[in-house]
């Protein structure tokens, strides 16, 4: 997921050249990217990171996207959707090659982060490429062995639009404890009983946790989408100092 770049005075880390070693596409216009930082001393759920470009001319573009996953092997994971007319996530995902480098800048953020130690149920609400982060959540869960429980919103078009499909479906250790349901916008599968629209009170009341479990929301997607399901959580009950959004476009 694509994020606004954070000005210079927020950002704690300085920019060190990463390495890609190799690429995933998750759909016609997502792939993972997974870059070799020079030092990566780890990262919490939920933060990003940012990524330059620099021409030969001397040219730069910046930009901030969301850590698809736990660091691993000191390897990091972005999952980027490719924007129309994007100068830089059309390069990242087509026509940088495995073994050239970038510059990398991070770990940002610390408020929009799912730690282990929180043992309250966890409810995410994603549309589109709003999963990133929160699979990097589920991610995190998986690592730990922890026992919180999770359930996933995930709000898509089309089925074919879904990012981590195989791994929401199956996940690798087999069930992990994470509920998940898909809702579909435009397309829907033939066996889906809700068939398409956006995501509503009713979504959420059958498949979200009730306020009385208190649960920690996060809720990640495009602008009016957050706003909507936001504003749907609040009116449920649920207390505005436990949801947790970000936005993107």
């Amino acid at each position: 997921m694509a994020r606004t770049a954070l000005p210079v005075g927020l950002v704690t880390a300085m920019w060190q050249k990463a390495r890609l070693v190799g690429r995933r596409v998750e759909t016609a216009s997502a792939t993972t990217l997974v870059f070799e930082p020079e030092q990566w001393d780890g990262h919490l759920a939920g933060q990003h990171a940012d990524i330059r470009l620099t021409a030969d001319d001397g040219y730069q573009a910046v930009r901030s996207y969301s850590l698809a996953a736990p660091a691993e092997d000191g390897r990091v994971e972005f999952t980027i959707q490719r924007v129309h007319g994007g100068e830089v996530s059309g390069y990242l995902c087509d026509d940088l090659p495995e073994g050239a480098y970038a510059e990398i800048r991070g770990p940002v953020g610390g408020w929009f982060v799912w730690r282990e130690a929180d043992t309250r149920p966890v409810l995410l609400i994603a549309g589109g490429s709003g999963i990133v982060p929160l699979q990097s959540m589920i991610r995190r869960r998986r690592a730990v062995a922890s026992r919180v429980p999770f359930r996933l919103l995930y709000s898509v078009r089309t089925p074919a639009e879904v990012i981590y499909a195989d791994e929401l479906a199956r996940p690798p250790r087999g069930d992990d404890g994470v509920e998940t349901t898909l809702l579909y916008t435009r397309e829907a599968p033939t066996n889906t009983r809700r068939g398409t629209g956006r995501i509503g009170v009713a979504d959420i009341t059958a498949h979200g946790w009730p306020p009385e479990f208190e649960p920690a929301c996060f809720v990640c997607g495009p602008a009016g989408f957050v706003e909507t399901a936001a504003k749907i959580l609040i009116a449920l009950g649920h207390d505005s100092h436990r949801i947790k959004t970000e936005r993107f476009g």
